[in-house]
């Protein structure tokens, strides 16, 4: 028999502290379902049938009412280990918790987010984002602190960015920020991608207008960063020669996957990337990974 320990999460990235009814599905990798039952609490034990072989990589759901699903696949089981998957449920009608995402607290560990402007001008067109689309700012949070997250041969995507872009079209919004970065990035994310950190896209530009190149980490199964890189967009800060850097998150790994399920259907119905999504993908792919928590400044919220 294989070991798996199930823990349920809520959007402050702590435990379900009260009683609730979960409802968890466990189906094996021959597609046979081993578990259907509803439990109160948020940390559960479950023995399971070891095969050995393909029928190990099990698919975990769980869904409660007022909750939007949340599962994970492939959860490889083993006789010699135990395995412990941690989801998150959110609410399906999310909102945000900012307190701990004031300027203050923003600028502190993100000074590209100002700089460019005095202080209270800084803090104001801060401000007026959290203001104006929620969205946008928990776009700009999770990204930031999932840039923070990468290591390149020489520090992480984070050191390199030295302003972030507030103009016209440029401006955080829901789905992506973008940024002035020192140029030395791309040699960076070109090393990664010869280590396997990092897949090139591609035609670039179909996707992101302007764009000259476009890379996407592979380290997960769902909610991988991509760096876009405008060459063509430069400008000099300081003593550094910097070119604009988009920066979003895609759902899906796969391309495929990503244009069947993600790009062709925003296209259809013009919506756009759910940063509440990414927020807990981007959260249980870490977990699973066993790297550092993914936890941006702000929370998820009912």
């Amino acid at each position: 028999m294989s070991q798996l320990r199930l823990r349920i999460f809520d959007g402050s990235r702590e435990l379900f502290a009260a009683p609730k009814s979960f409802l968890v599905r466990i189906v094996d990798g021959n597609q046979q379902q081993r578990v259907c039952q509803e439990f109160s609490q948020s940390d559960i034990m479950f023995s399971l049938p070891f095969f050995n072989n393909f029928g190990d990589n099990y698919t975990v759901l769980v869904s409660a009412d007022g909750y939007k699903d949340a599962g994970f696949y492939p959860v490889k089981l083993s006789d010699t280990y135990l395995r412990t998957l941690d989801v998150m449920l959110v609410p399906k009608a999310s909102g945000f918790s900012f307190v701990n995402a004031r300027w203050d607290a923003a600028k502190q560990k993100y000074p590209f987010l100002g700089g460019d402007l005095d202080d209270a001008a800084c803090e104001a067109r801060y401000e007026r984002l959290l203001d104006a689309s929620e969205k946008s700012l928990a776009c700009l949070l999770n990204l930031t602190e999932a840039l923070g997250q990468i290591p390149l041969s020489q520090e992480t995507p984070l050191q390199y960015i030295r302003q972030a872009r507030w103009d016209g079209d440029f401006k955080p919004a829901q789905d992506r920020f973008f940024s002035w970065c020192d140029r030395g990035l791309i040699d960076q994310v070109r090393i990664g991608a010869s280590l396997k950190q990092f897949a090139e896209e591609p035609a670039p530009g179909l996707l992101h207008p302007g764009a000259t190149h476009s890379w996407k980490q592979v380290r997960f199964g769902e909610a991988n960063v991509q760096l876009t890189f405008h060459e063509n967009d430069v400008k000099r800060i300081g003593d550094t020669d910097c070119v604009t850097l988009e920066v979003d998150i895609d759902y899906y790994r796969d391309l495929s996957a990503h244009a069947i399920m993600e790009v062709i259907p925003n296209g259809l119905t013009h919506a756009l990337t759910d940063p509440v999504q990414v927020y807990v993908l981007r959260w249980m792919a870490g977990r699973m990974a066993g790297v550092p928590e993914f936890a941006p400044l702000y929370t998820v919220t009912g």
